[in-house]
Formats: structure tokens, C-alpha cells, sequence
């Protein structure tokens, strides 16, 4: 489920603590790339749709080509200017 900023502001001045659900198999591997990634479009592992930007990257050793990250750089300006 997804929150609007007022509803989060009210559960927050009740005392709530919002948890994310883990989906079986939507879990993000442990990597400095992925990391940085994420980071670079404005988004932390906790984002609501950190898993299909992960998935939307494509094999993460390919990204690792100066020529992949050159090529990657134009998508992760847009998806951070929104």
C-alpha cells in the first residue's frame, strides 16, 4: 500500500510505525552498485518501487562498462527529476 504525505504525517503524530511488507522474492541484493544506483535517482532501498527500478537496470555486472554507465546516465536524471 501506498501512503500520501498526509497520511503518513497523521500515523506519524499517532505514534505509528509504518512497515513494509517483504514480498518472496523482491528482495534487493547487497551491492555498492545497486546502492549507488538507487541514490543517483533519488530513491533508497525503501522506496515503494526500489524492486522495478532494480529490475528495470538490467543484470548489474553489465552496468559495471563505462560505456552501460554513460548510456545510463539520461535515465537516472529523469527518474531523479520526478
Amino acid at each position: 500500500m501506498s501512503w500520501d504525505s498526509v497520511q503518513i504525517a497523521a500515523l506519524e503524530a499517532l505514534g505509528h510505525v509504518r512497515y513494509r511488507v517483504e514480498m518472496p522474492g523482491q528482495t534487493l541484493p547487497d551491492d555498492a552498485l545497486l546502492d549507488a544506483l538507487l541514490r543517483a535517482s533519488g530513491r533508497t532501498r525503501d522506496a515503494d518501487d526500489a524492486y522495478a527500478l532494480y529490475r528495470s537496470f538490467g543484470a548489474l555486472d553489465t552496468l559495471r562498462r563505462a560505456e552501460a554507465k554513460r548510456a545510463l546516465w539520461p535515465r537516472l536524471r529523469r527518474l531523479r527529476a520526478r
